[in-house]
């Protein structure tokens, strides 16, 4: 048992993280949904969604993650916005259909390589909200509005995101 306790404790030590890529990921999570908060009043075109605050965890934080790299973001909002929406026009707001609308986006994810956990919020936010199909574009304009966002932020940072594309 002690053994294990010192493995955790050394795991955690490696894992540390220093004052600057802490208030870096502030900052640039900050300034994104500052971004998308801005939005609406200037546009009249809300695309500030639950789901894109946990987006913002990825793409400030753990930016090298396959989980936040633009294809992932984009299409894993897409999809699962896709599904969720599907789901709530046919099969209206029920405990099934959400389950199901969940459990069918992110298997949708999985299979279409493009999995971003912060997406499988997607189809709740839309049977809660009983979004219409225009809810689509919001997710889209957000996701991409986001990454452009992340785009910036890490090239002023002198990091190299994303990873890659597609």
């Amino acid at each position: 048992m002690r053994d294990k306790i010192v493995q955790i404790w050394e795991n955690r030590q490696r894992d540390t993280v220093n004052a600057k890529q802490v208030l870096t990921t502030l900052i640039g999570a900050s300034l994104a949904i500052l971004i998308l908060s801005l939005a609406y009043p200037l546009t009249g075109f809300n695309i500030l969604l639950a789901p894109f605050g946990a987006t913002c965890v990825l793409l400030f934080a753990l930016p090298d993650s396959p989980l936040a790299q633009p294809r992932n973001i984009i299409f894993g909002h897409l999809i699962t916005a896709f599904i969720g929406v599907a789901f709530f026009h046919f099969f209206g707001f029920t405990p099934l259909s959400v389950a199901l609308s969940v459990g069918i986006a992110i298997a949708a994810m999985r299979l279409t390589s493009t999995t971003h956990p912060p997406a499988g919020a997607n189809p709740i936010v839309v049977m809660i909200g009983s979004a219409s199909w225009d809810f689509l574009e919001f997710v889209v304009a957000g996701s991409v509005l986001l990454v452009v966002c992340g785009v910036l932020f890490h090239k002023i940072n002198g990091k190299i995101y994303p990873k890659y594309w597609i």
